[in-house]
């Protein structure tokens, strides 16, 4: 568990840091979107990486990676919009928007640890191409769940899909390295 805690740790600072450097470069201009809009540019980046996946082929010549840390980043940017909504400002200086994006970031990485644990790492022996569908499969149950107003009879909620998204995005991201 030790190693799986420095390899995440790892994949969220360097994360923290491009999500630092937009935020410089373009504010928080994220804070317009809606959560499904955000949830569309999750499914968009997830796609992106099915196809190449399962094509071979990418033409755009942004490495999968970027992808992975780009659902990472709408990830928590969709998690913040969920949580405060319109009670927190639209410009957020760097330091508020880090601040968030680091407490959530560490709620993810608590609740990878609780699961890690039952499920006994188990996404070690998983293919990318796997933890990729289950993204894709989390973004249509958020879609779902968007489409029907937030409800759920039993199902988790719409923070706890991101949440999931992100982490499997983690484990990919730590695969891609070896």
């Amino acid at each position: 568990m030790t190693q799986t805690v420095e390899q995440y740790t790892k994949v969220i600072d360097t994360c923290t840091e491009i999500f630092q450097k937009k935020t410089k470069d373009y504010g928080t201009a994220w804070r317009i979107l809606r959560p499904s809009s955000l949830t569309d540019q999750i499914f968009i980046k997830a796609q992106r990486i099915r196809t190449i996946q399962e094509t071979g082929q990418n033409k755009v010549g942004e490495h999968v990676e970027d992808e992975f840390i780009a659902i990472i980043n709408y990830c928590v940017m969709a998690i913040i919009q969920l949580k405060h909504g319109d009670s927190l400002p639209m410009e957020l200086t760097v330091q508020e928007a880090e601040k968030l994006y680091l407490q959530y970031t560490q709620e993810a990485q608590e609740l990878m640890a609780k699961k890690n644990h039952d499920y006994g790492e188990a996404w070690r022996d998983m293919r990318i191409s796997s933890l990729t569908d289950l993204i894709l499969m989390k973004i249509l149950r958020v879609k779902q769940i968007e489409n029907n107003q937030g409800k759920t009879l039993v199902s988790e909620g719409i923070d706890a899909n991101y949440f999931d998204m992100l982490n499997y995005a983690v484990f990919a991201l730590i695969l891609l390295e070896k």
